[in-house]
């Protein structure tokens, strides 16, 4: 497997990131087991998690999928062979919330506990945080890191005008910059990364990570009309949102280039994504097996450039 280099941070991964936000929730702990064992079995090494996965599930107060990807941990895999992420600041209840530095410390050492490990490879900002002064949230990062329990340290959800002043802000005082960020993007979302942020992050060569890779399984095509609600608990928002006349046009380039290639739909929406220069790697979560070699077979996949044209145009 050929590896990228994740920003600036020193760590190299996979160009497929596997989400966890699944992981305790509609993966049960057995089939995470399953689906992480042939994640690494299949030569990947990327796993994204976060403290607040899954507190919106009734009876969950977040952590279960990192305590998931704990005790898979635990069960013998070697933690030098995967780069773990994991992540900050939605809240988890009224009182913990937010990147204040004390919320911060905390969090990572709760998370530790739960994952099972000493280190945090790689430690997101979850969302933006503008009620604290960014050289405290940095700072707080830079302790963890000078007592080795963080290796690098990401964004998800800023805008481009926030994270150019973290790494103004990471320029002007000496602390820990953002090497990574997550935004929202995908085939059927671009305008959002493409306009602002991918500018920024090609120029700082910030490594990029991009989540709902397959806009919640739309882009896999198994989404293509109102009865299809009934599919996943997401069913309902996906067919809202996406069934119209350009989540269509897409749909039909994706199954004609998947035809072309002999692949499925979901692994050409990924093979797309990792098509592009400043992607490091797409977020894509699995519940069982099946899902993940569907995943899994984008990393081989090299589109041509009719194939990204036509997709381009399908989506533009």
């Amino acid at each position: 497997m050929q590896l990228r280099n994740l920003g600036r941070s020193g760590l190299q991964v996979a160009p497929l990131c596997l989400g966890g936000n699944v992981f305790g929730w509609t993966a049960p702990e057995a089939a995470s087991f399953e689906v992480l064992d042939a994640f690494v079995g299949a030569g990947l090494n990327f796993i994204d998690t976060a403290d607040a996965y899954s507190v919106w599930v009734p009876g969950h107060r977040g952590g279960e999928s990192e305590t998931v990807i704990g005790n898979w941990l635990k069960r013998g895999q070697r933690r030098k062979d995967v780069v773990i992420a994991t992540k900050v600041g939605m809240p988890l209840a009224p009182d913990r919330k937010g990147l204040s530095a004390a919320h911060i410390v905390r969090s990572a050492e709760e998370s530790l506990r739960r994952l099972q490990t000493d280190y945090i490879d790689l430690y997101f900002s979850h969302r933006d945080d503008p009620g604290v002064p960014m050289e405290e949230t940095l700072g707080a990062y830079q302790k963890l890191m000078a007592e080795g329990k963080v290796r690098a340290i990401g964004a998800s959800n800023f805008t481009a005008a926030r994270m150019a002043e973290a790494l103004e802000t990471s320029r002007r005082t000496g602390l820990p910059r953002y090497e990574v960020l997550q935004p929202h993007y995908n085939l059927y979302a671009r305008s959002g990364y493409e306009s602002d942020l991918e500018p920024l992050c090609e120029k700082h060569e910030i490594g990029v990570v991009a989540y709902y890779a397959l806009a919640s399984g739309f882009l896999s095509g198994k989404y293509r009309t109102p009865a299809d609600a009934a599919k996943s608990p997401r069913g309902k928002g996906i067919v809202d949102t996406f069934l119209n006349e350009r989540g269509f046009k897409i749909l039909a380039a994706l199954d004609e280039v998947a035809r072309r290639y002999g692949v499925s739909s979901a692994t050409v929406a990924l093979a797309w994504l990792m098509a592009r220069p400043s992607v490091t790697a797409p977020i894509a979560s699995a519940t069982t097996v099946t899902q993940l070699s569907e995943l899994a077979a984008a990393t081989p996949l090299a589109l041509d450039s009719a194939a990204i044209e036509q997709l381009n145009a399908a989506s533009g």
